[in-house]
C-alpha cells in the first residue's frame, strides 16, 4: 500500500463519524436538506483532496467544520433566504379566500428526516437538545440571521463550541464573536418560546386523534385537537390561516374535494410528521402532502403541509 493509499484510508475512517452532524450543521445554516448533502459531498471531497496537507494544527473535526462554514456561506451568496408562508405575510382571515399559486421565485424550508441527523441514543438530555434545536420553527428563525450571525450561534449555543474556537473557525475577534451571539441570541431565542411538549400518553391520543381526523374527513376530531391559535401553513402555496375555527372551516371545504386519506407516520425535525396520500377516483392512493406538526401540552399548535410529492423520497416513502 502506498503512503497516499494508507492516507485516503485514514481520512476516512477518521472523517466519517462528523459527516451526521455535519450534515446537521450545514442544513441549520442553509435550510435546505438538498443543498445540506450536496455542500457536505463537496467538504468531504476537498477534505480528502486536501487531506495531505492536514497538519494537525486543529482537530480533524475543526478542520471539517471550518470547510464546511466556508462552503455554506459561497452557498448563502448565491441563493435567497428560505421562508415559511407565515414569515411572507398576515394570515389569510376567510377560510374560502383564493389560494395564492406557487411562485418559482421562493425557495422554501425544507423539512429534515429525522433519519438523516439522529444519532444513536445517549445521553437522553443530548438527545432532546438534539430535537429542539432542530425544529422547524427554530430553522426557519435561523433564516432571518445574516449567515455570520447564524454562524455564531449555532456554534456557540447548539455545538457548545467556545467563543476562542468559533473566533479562530470565523477568523473573528472573541469580541465580534461575542457581539454577533448577543446579536443573534436577541433575534432568535433557542428555547422556541418556552415550547412544552406533552407526556408521551398525552402525545399519542393527540396525533390518534389527529391521523383520525384526515383518515375519516371528521373535523370534529381537529377541533378537539388544535389549539385555539393553532397556525396552517402550505408551502409552496403562500396562503397561509391562523386561528382552529379559520383552519377547521378551510379544511372543511378541502375534505370535502379531497375525501377520506391515508396517513404514514415519520419524523421531521424531531417533531411527528406524517405523509398523507389520497385517493383518486380511480381508488389509487397518490402522495399528497407531507405533515409537520408542532405539538404542545394544549394540542397541535402548528402544521406545516408541504404540498406535492417532491419530498416523500426524501423520507423514504
Amino acid at each position: 500500500m502506498t503512503e497516499t493509499q494508507a492516507g485516503n484510508e485514514d481520512f476516512g475512517r477518521l472523517s466519517e463519524p462528523f459527516r451526521r452532524e455535519l450534515l446537521a450543521y450545514c442544513y441549520r445554516l442553509l435550510g435546505s436538506v438538498d443543498e445540506a448533502e450536496e455542500v457536505v459531498q463537496d467538504v468531504y471531497l476537498d477534505a480528502w483532496r486536501g487531506y495531505d496537507g492536514f497538519e494537525g494544527r486543529s482537530s480533524l473535526r475543526t478542520w471539517l467544520y471550518r470547510i464546511a462554514t466556508r462552503a455554506c456561506f459561497k452557498a448563502l451568496e448565491k441563493s435567497r433566504r428560505r421562508p415559511l408562508p407565515a414569515d411572507l405575510g398576515a394570515p389569510e382571515t376567510h377560510p374560502e379566500a383564493r389560494l395564492v399559486e406557487p411562485t418559482s421565485e421562493v425557495s422554501w424550508l425544507q423539512p429534515m428526516p429525522d433519519l438523516l441527523f439522529a444519532a444513536a441514543p445517549t445521553d437522553p438530555a443530548t438527545v432532546v437538545v438534539q430535537r429542539q434545536t432542530m425544529r422547524l420553527a427554530l430553522i426557519g428563525a435561523l433564516q432571518q440571521l445574516p449567515p455570520r450571525q447564524r454562524a455564531v450561534l449555532i456554534l456557540r449555543d447548539v455545538l457548545q463550541w467556545r467563543t476562542t474556537e468559533v473566533a479562530e473557525l470565523l477568523q473573528m475577534t472573541a469580541a465580534a464573536v461575542n457581539s454577533a451571539l448577543q446579536r443573534a441570541r436577541a433575534q432568535v431565542p433557542l428555547n422556541e418560546d418556552g415550547l412544552t411538549e406533552p407526556a408521551e400518553p398525552r402525545q399519542r391520543a393527540l396525533l390518534d386523534r389527529y391521523v383520525n381526523a384526515f383518515e375519516t374527513a371528521d373535523v370534529d376530531q381537529l377541533v378537539a385537537v388544535l389549539t385555539e391559535d393553532a397556525r396552517w401553513e402550505m408551502p409552496p402555496i403562500a396562503t397561509w390561516f391562523e386561528g382552529r375555527d379559520t383552519i377547521v372551516a378551510f379544511l372543511l371545504r378541502q375534505m370535502r374535494i379531497i375525501g377520506p386519506a391515508e396517513l404514514v407516520a415519520t419524523s421531521a425535525n424531531g417533531q411527528p410528521a406524517f405523509a398523507v396520500y389520497a385517493r383518486g377516483r380511480d381508488g389509487v392512493r397518490r402522495p399528497h402532502a407531507l405533515h409537520v406538526l408542532t405539538v404542545t401540552a394544549e394540542g397541535v399548535s402548528r402544521i406545516v403541509a408541504f404540498h406535492g410529492s417532491g419530498l416523500f423520497p426524501l423520507f423514504g416513502l
